[in-house]
Parts: structure tokens; C-alpha cells; sequence
């Protein structure tokens, strides 16, 4: 099972377990897509000392795909959990999105967590820490996953999708933030690719200054409702492109090389001023959001100030 990044993290569960230190119940932090369940999974074939790659009786994985886990998932949890182990002397059970269990279910599970019957390893899974009950917490080895780097996640490509191009993989990068499960939904999201030619387009008609333009793009970004962070991230790297193009006149360090002709051509008719300006513009529109602002009211405001600006 090859895991790339997360060396501390994995050392440091080695070295418990190699030491006979190692707790029976676990928590791993991490956004969506950072690699949870393939370290987890690590975790658990090490805890029963196996190094083949499969399905195992005593490896038992609980997922749901309900927005809430409740106190009936967490019994049948605390059932399996006191049956004994089937194949080897002990058993991980492994709780998928555990941001999602309700304050009743995490009391439900504590005193199993508190105290496992023996051979009995918990790993639980969660986005975040803010959703779990400090007691939890208390009783649990933590591990935080941080994002990769950029040398690790051009490891990631190399590995998983070695016939991307290294313009392709530059703008997967810029928009991945570190997240290696982020690559495959770019690669195959219609949707990103669709607003990267939107928000392309903007930039090129907005130095008409046509009032029009308000309505016409602020109707179409609400189609996109719930990837409203998209849209403002691909302005970002746009513009921070536009910015270095025109500095060095020429293609290095350019994030969205296969836009490089849409990028010279709105490079010629915008300022430096203006992109600054554009840049501190959709930094507010990010907080208005967060602030749980109207989308259609943000996405307004954002285009009325962006076009109110001095004339180009």
C-alpha cells in the first residue's frame, strides 16, 4: 500500500505499536480527499500484522451516507464490537465520517471507546475536530493529516495519472491545495471545467464596462450554487497569472498554461492596479459568503464594484 506524504504520522503509530504502546482507539483528522481512509486502513493491517492487501473478516469498515449518524448506528458499532475476532486475535473497527455522528451517538460510543473489550482497535475518521465531543477526543490517539506538498503531489500524479501533462497537472496543483482526492474530481468535473471558460470570458468582457454584465454572470454563477469557492478560486488563479504574465512577459510560473492566449489577451488591457483592485474585490466576496450572504446578492456586488472601478 503505497501512502505518499504523512511519514510523521505513520512513523509515529509504528513506533506505539512496535513499542507496545498503542492505543485502542484512534482519531484521524483531515479534509476529505487527504488520505483518511488509506492511512487508517495502514493503521489496521499493521495492528493485525498483515501485509497483503485485502479484505479482512476482523477489519470491519462502517460507512453511511446519511447526514447524521445516530444511536442506532452506534449499537450495531457496539455489538461488533464485542463479538470476538474471527481470523486473528484481534479486530479494527474502522467509523467512516465521524463528523457526522449526532452528540447522542458519541456518548453511546464512549464507553466503548473508554473501554474496548480486548483486542478490540477503534479507528474513527472525521473532517474536523470542532465535531467531536471533547470527551471523545480525550480518550483518543490523535493524528492531524496536514495537506502535501507540491513535490508529494507531483508523486501522486506521477503514480496515479502519469499521462496528464505538466501543464494539466500545474493546474490541478493550483487548485488542489494539497488534497491528493481533489485530482480525480477535477480531472473528471465537468463543472470546473466549465466555469475556468465562464470566469475566462468575464475577464475578457468586463473591460467593456457593460452594465449587462452584472445580470448575465451573476445568473449564470448561481447555477453553480454549493461551488461558489470554485468560481472565486479560479478568479484568483487567473489573476495571479495575468499579474505574473505581465511581469515576465512569458509563459514561467503561469498556473493555467493551456489558457496562456486568453491570459496574454486580457494581460494587454488590464493594469496592474485594476487586477489588484479585482483581487481584494473577490477576497470580500469569499468573506460575504462565509457570512452566508445571498449568492446571487454576492456575486452581484462583487460585479457592480469590480465594474464601478476607473475606467480601463
Amino acid at each position: 500500500m503505497k501512502i505518499i506524504g504523512h511519514k510523521e504520522v505513520i512513523n509515529s503509530f509504528n513506533n506505539a505499536l512496535k513499542n507496545d504502546m498503542i492505543s485502542h482507539a484512534h482519531l484521524i483528522i483531515g479534509e476529505d480527499g487527504i488520505g483518511k481512509s488509506l492511512i487508517a486502513k495502514k493503521f489496521a493491517m499493521n495492528i493485525l500484522g498483515v501485509k497483503v492487501e485485502k479484505s479482512y473478516i476482523d477489519i470491519i469498515e462502517y460507512k453511511t451516507n446519511k447526514e447524521s449518524f445516530g444511536i442506532d448506528n452506534v449499537r450495531e458499532i457496539i455489538n461488533e464490537a464485542n463479538k470476538k475476532p474471527y481470523e486473528f486475535d484481534k479486530k479494527v473497527i474502522i467509523i467512516y465520517g465521524g463528523e457526522k455522528l449526532t452528540s447522542q451517538a458519541q456518548n453511546a460510543l464512549l464507553k466503548t471507546i473508554e473501554e474496548p473489550p480486548k483486542g478490540v482497535f477503534i479507528i474513527l475518521l472525521s473532517n474536523n475536530s470542532e465535531s467531536i465531543l471533547d470527551t471523545i477526543k480525550s480518550r483518543c490517539q490523535i493524528y492531524r493529516l496536514w495537506p502535501l506538498s507540491k513535490d508529494e503531489m507531483y508523486e501522486f500524479i506521477n503514480i496515479s495519472y502519469n499521462d496528464i501533462k505538466t501543464e494539466q497537472a500545474e493546474v490541478l496543483l493550483s487548485f488542489c491545495e494539497g488534497i491528493p482526492g481533489r485530482i480525480e474530481k477535477l480531472i473528471n468535473d465537468e463543472s470546473f471545467k466549465e466555469i475556468r471558460l465562464i470566469v475566462i470570458e468575464l475577464l475578457k468582457e468586463i473591460s467593456t464596462n457593460n452594465s449587462e454584465l452584472v445580470l448575465k454572470y451573476s445568473d449564470i454563477f448561481c447555477k453553480f450554487k454549493g461551488r461558489e469557492n470554485d468560481i472565486l478560486s479560479v478568479f484568483k488563479t487567473f489573476i495571479r497569472d495575468i499579474i505574473v504574465y505581465k511581469e515576465i512577459k512569458g509563459h514561467m510560473d503561469i498556473l493555467n498554461l493551456d489558457k496562456i492566449n486568453d491570459i496574454e489577451e486580457i494581460a494587454s488591457v488590464i493594469s496592474y492596479k485594476k487586477l489588484e483592485k479585482i483581487s481584494q474585490i473577490i477576497d470580500k466576496t469569499r468573506k460575504d459568503l462565509k457570512s452566508n450572504i445571498n449568492l446571487w446578492a454576492a456575486f452581484s456586488s462583487m460585479l457592480i464594484s469590480i465594474l464601478e472601478e476607473e475606467k480601463w
